[in-house]
């Protein structure tokens, strides 16, 4: 028994398996995330401090950008990379349909109009030939998301983009440590960002976010723009002074202390990934011939060689809802991504789409749902949680 997997006494009811939790390797990492802590106590600087700056460089280099810039959300990155890029009222950004909320709340905050396209039921990213018929006059952007484990096709987004001359913002809050042909998630069009909300691959204790760009320009605007326009503010990456400013920004700082916990747990990364990868392995195995059990997570083949990243192990399944009742009755969490097509949700009513309109979409928003993923995951969990999924799917009482 390695030590991921659970102990308990013999006859004891089986240990909740919980969607996400990180106490065991929280733990391990306290000592490194304790002392950074303690230098921003005694340095008295909680926000826009030195950590971010060393978090900055470290995450610059691990990703292999020129510059990243931290932020409090992905979300915030999103918003202030379109308004860096000069998105104004009337352009549009063509997103999937299928995607967090962010992805598209973030073209309106920043002024613009969200245009939606289908998605590739495959590896669940925008659809280049989508993408391309969705390109009007005022079409500015396009903005692939990279879910669950795999970019989308950037290949064919780039060739649409070029051919319609678009800038590419890669929504690449999930993405962290996946490449495609070597080049990480995020640096393949102007720019792309992260999020360190607490149950990505790197998470945070709270939300924190930043941008990634190889472009000195974009990376000084988003800088300035987090930190209510200031130029000269911005720890030590980009010239300038401290002068009055032409830009309309807004208080986006990543704080030290997320900076401090963000740089305890860096190191441990690549040590995270694989083990997402070896569980995911396992499940897949454990899965394949289930019945009920539509689609495991399947890797899209490009002309390029891609590193994949589990994030989430997400699966396509029949009854989907009273599958994830069965789980959640006996103690199993699971997250359902994503329940509403993003086309279809209220608050983009205005922009008239209709039900049928990307029945990919459509059709992922019915039928997904994500098992617990995690380094603290033991092997015992995933046994326990593929035994219940097939009991459920062959009408056998669970254990």
């Amino acid at each position: 028994m390695d030590h991921h997997t659970a102990t308990g006494r013999t006859g004891a009811p089986p240990r909740p398996v919980p969607f996400f939790t990180h106490a065991r390797s929280f733990e391990e990492r306290w000592p490194a995330i304790r002392d950074r802590l303690t230098e921003v106590a005694d340095d008295g600087k909680f926000s826009h401090g030195s950590q971010v700056g060393r978090f900055e460089q470290a995450l610059a280099a691990w990703t292999g950008a020129r510059f990243a810039v931290g932020v409090n959300s992905g979300t915030d990155a999103l918003v202030l990379a379109l308004r860096a890029m000069g998105l104004r009222p009337g352009d549009e950004v063509v997103v999937p349909a299928f995607s967090f909320m962010a992805t598209a709340s973030s073209v309106a905050l920043a002024g613009g109009t969200p245009v939606f396209a289908d998605i590739d039921p495959v590896g669940y990213g925008l659809d280049p030939a989508a993408a391309d018929a969705a390109v009007t006059a005022r079409t500015r952007t396009l903005m692939p998301v990279h879910l669950f484990c795999q970019m989308a096709d950037m290949g064919g987004l780039t060739r649409v983009a070029e051919r319609h001359g678009l800038t590419v913002l890669e929504d690449s809050a999930e993405a962290i440590g996946m490449r495609w042909g070597g080049v990480h998630a995020g640096l393949l069009g102007a720019g792309g960002v992260l999020s360190f909300f607490p149950t990505k691959t790197l998470g945070a204790l709270g939300d924190a976010g930043a941008f990634l760009t190889d472009d000195p320009q974009l990376a000084e605007t988003v800088a300035a723009l987090r930190h209510h326009g200031r130029h000269g503010r911005t720890l030590g990456h980009f010239p300038g002074i401290n002068r009055p400013t032409d830009l309309l920004g807004v208080n986006s700082k990543m704080d030290d202390l997320q900076a401090a916990v963000l740089l305890g747990k860096l190191p441990a990364l690549a040590e995270d990934i694989r083990r997402r990868a070896a569980l995911a392995a396992a499940y897949t195995e454990r899965l394949r011939d289930v019945p009920g059990v539509l689609r495991l997570p399947t890797l899209v083949a490009h002309e390029i060689p891609t590193e994949p990243v589990f994030y989430v192990y997400l699966i396509e399944v029949e009854r989907r809802d009273a599958l994830v009742a069965h789980l959640a009755e006996h103690g199993v969490g699971t997250e359902t991504y994503y329940p509403v097509p993003l086309h279809l949700q209220p608050c983009f009513a205005h922009l008239g789409y209709r039900r049928g309109q990307f029945p990919h979409a459509e059709r992922a928003c019915e039928r997904t749902v994500a098992l617990p993923l995690y380094p603290d995951l033991g092997t015992d969990d995933v046994d326990r949680v593929c035994d219940l999924i097939r009991r459920f799917a062959t009408g056998r009482a669970a254990r």
